[in-house]
């Protein structure tokens, strides 16, 4: 799917359309890459994205775009959150469909997709700030622009982030100490 540059009418004159499509093409992959990280659907993300793009146009002038781009799109997310955990489990209720009708799948797919399945786990159980801060570091913003986004001060982001990888890691561990077979008894440390 190649991302488009949406056309809206306007009502009057904002970002201009070489603004704008510099703005889209700067941003557009990244934003979607976040998006499709938090929500876990990407035809989801991408109408965030185009949402959060029709909002900048509608702006005079920006200032910290990608700030800004990741702060809208961070609120559009939250304002639709039972919308999105319907969605979630409409997916997650699709795939189990489609796991179950795999009649010979192969060994390290189902693997990859439990993996997958439980690291996800884990960065939901993360409280939303220490989430989201985690999400957009890994698509390359910056202190500066995570604190902005966030409305956090940038002196405690570096801690923010520290705590969220913290918790993320033992979150993790404990899905996979649950997840062992319990059969041979547990005689592990942890």
């Amino acid at each position: 799917m190649t991302a488009t540059l949406p056309s809206w009418p306007r009502s009057g004159e904002h970002l201009d359309d070489a603004e704008l499509e510099r703005l889209f093409r700067t941003y557009h992959v990244a934003l979607v890459r976040y998006l499709t990280r938090r929500l876990g659907d990407r035809d989801w993300a991408e109408e965030i994205a185009q949402e959060t793009f029709l909002r900048a146009l509608r702006q005079d002038t920006l200032t910290s775009e990608r700030s800004w781009l990741f702060a809208v799109a961070t609120n559009l997310v939250r304002d639709e959150a039972r919308k999105q955990e319907r969605r979630r489990r409409h997916l997650e209720l699709l795939a189990a469909e489609a796991r179950q009708d795999q009649t010979e799948p192969a060994i390290a797919s189902i693997e990859r997709v439990h993996e997958a399945a439980m690291a996800r786990k884990a960065v939901e159980a993360l409280a939303e700030r220490d989430r989201l801060a985690l999400l957009m570091k890994e698509e390359g913003l910056n202190y500066q622009e995570i604190a902005d986004a966030l409305g956090l001060s940038v002196g405690s982001i570096g801690t923010t982030l520290a705590r969220a990888r913290r918790r993320l890691a033992e979150t993790y561990e404990a899905l996979q100490a649950a997840d062992r077979p319990r059969a041979g008894g547990s005689n592990g440390t942890s």
